[in-house]
């Protein structure tokens, strides 16, 4: 299931939303459900935010050493459709 994050409408006025809300919150919903329209505690009016996609980084290429340790095999191209073990 995605996981959501929802924000007050009127988070500038904490009179109108809980402290919950006016932080905002993350909620675990299936797809095939519409997005809330109303904080489940106060029945205040939240809209959905976009939030950021976390992607993995690589910081560096592994060398033939480096994935011969994590236990990869390593091939090389000998001629054209032919790879050789290293």
């Amino acid at each position: 299931m995605p996981l959501y994050e929802y924000i007050s409408e009127c988070q500038d006025d904490p009179d109108n939303s809980c402290r919950v809300c006016q932080k905002g919150f993350e909620l675990r919903r299936p797809v095939d459900r519409p997005p809330l329209e109303v904080c489940p505690l106060c029945r205040n009016a939240v809209k959905k935010v976009i939030s950021q996609v976390n992607t993995p980084r690589v910081a560096k290429p592994f060398s033939v050493t480096d994935a011969k340790k994590a236990g990869f095999t390593v091939l090389e191209k000998r001629d054209e459709g032919v790879f050789e073990k290293q």
